[in-house]
């Protein structure tokens, strides 16, 4: 990632970038109707209209002709949801383009890296136990976060030789750490009486699901996406001269140590949160951010809007997806994720001639 590449659809012109923004929105908000209409129960777009004016308006424009069930279905279990699926895969896909900057690779996202398994370790952890339940709702977001951060800080110790972390190396470090916490999660749930309802939500819950997904998740969730995003696109700038090298970086003024320090410290908090809401969703931050730069180059204060809304809406339809192909049972999302992103993981290595892309 040192030299920065002809995108395969060059975006040159503001105006064309504009245009596929707009048209990522258009493609968000079709898919947006489509998620909240399907499902295990069927809904008319003539009354998902009308639900949403009068909840959006606070006043009844509309005379309520509808069962109260169907606006419950549509406002507070599938809006909520369908927001939530748009939020954890802008956040991911956002966490992926930093774990990209950081390590100069396009192998890398918290998925690989091992944070998302360190943070579903330590969620499972106050699932299974009642660790931090003094926290009440916030125990399990508490616990992902303590997860992540001990995740990512043991693959930093363990990848850095002399002083000094590659790229190669946090890379192989993260897929042991990723090894180790999934194994010390699938021990918590063996350890536990097989059977019991807490086994079988950190099963579910760890193939990535959005089946909890609720007003008051959606906004600490939004809320932490919503600051980190506002912090990265201030940093824009010094993100694009990193990925010319720590070398050039520090010439031009970049503190390369506490700008790491800094994509570190909102990648884990951010990723802590959207797994304490979602579970384990693997690829979205690898795949995303490789294909939108693909389109928009790796100018980060044009790559960082259009790779979230690319992810937030893919993650809208699997989450599609997910509660249609297997109707009326639902399918985790992190299954459908990783339909489509493993092989693009694949794709990547196969590309690279078997090489984890290098940079320092």
């Amino acid at each position: 990632m040192k030299k920065e590449k002809t995108p395969l659809f060059p975006l040159q012109k503001s105006s064309q970038y504009l245009f596929f923004c707009l048209l990522m929105l258009a493609v968000l908000f079709v898919s947006f109707l489509l998620a909240i209409r399907l499902g295990s129960v069927d809904m008319d777009f003539d009354v998902i209209k009308k639900v949403l004016v009068n909840k959006l308006t606070g006043r009844t424009i509309y005379e309520d002709t509808w069962r109260a069930s169907t606006e419950l279905i549509i406002w507070t279990i599938r809006t909520p949801r369908i927001l939530t699926a748009f939020v954890v895969g802008a956040g991911l896909t956002l966490c992926g383009i930093l774990m990209q900057v950081l390590t100069k690779n396009s192998l890398a996202d918290p998925y690989v890296l091992g944070i998302s398994h360190g943070a579903s370790a330590g969620a499972v952890s106050v699932i299974m136990y009642g660790w931090l339940s003094v926290l009440g709702g916030y125990g399990t977001m508490a616990g992902a976060f303590l997860g992540a951060v001990i995740s990512i800080v043991l693959a930093l110790r363990i990848a850095t030789v002399r002083n000094k972390v590659t790229a190669t190396q946090l890379v192989l470090a993260g897929i042991a750490v990723s090894a180790l916490f999934g194994a010390v999660t699938n021990f918590m749930i063996y350890h536990t009486k097989t059977g019991s309802d807490k086994v079988k939500t950190a099963s579910y819950w760890m193939m990535g699901s959005l089946s909890g997904a609720s007003w008051e998740k959606l906004k600490y969730a939004a809320i932490a996406f919503a600051v980190c995003f506002v912090l990265i696109m201030l940093l824009t700038r010094q993100l694009d001269v990193l990925l010319l090298g720590d070398d050039v970086a520090a010439t031009v003024g970049v503190d390369t140590g506490k700008l790491k320090i800094w994509i570190i410290v909102i990648a884990t908090l951010l990723t802590g949160v959207i797994v304490s809401v979602s579970g384990t969703i693997g690829f979205v931050g690898l795949t995303f951010p490789h294909i939108t730069r693909s389109i928009v180059g790796t100018k980060h204060r044009r790559l960082v809007p259009a790779s979230m809304l690319v992810g937030g809406t893919f993650l809208v339809i699997a989450d599609i997806l997910s509660r249609v192909v297997v109707a009326p049972e639902e399918l985790p999302i992190g299954v459908v994720s990783a339909f489509f992103g493993a092989p693009f993981f694949l794709y990547l290595i196969r590309k690279s001639n078997g090489k984890f892309g290098g940079g320092k």
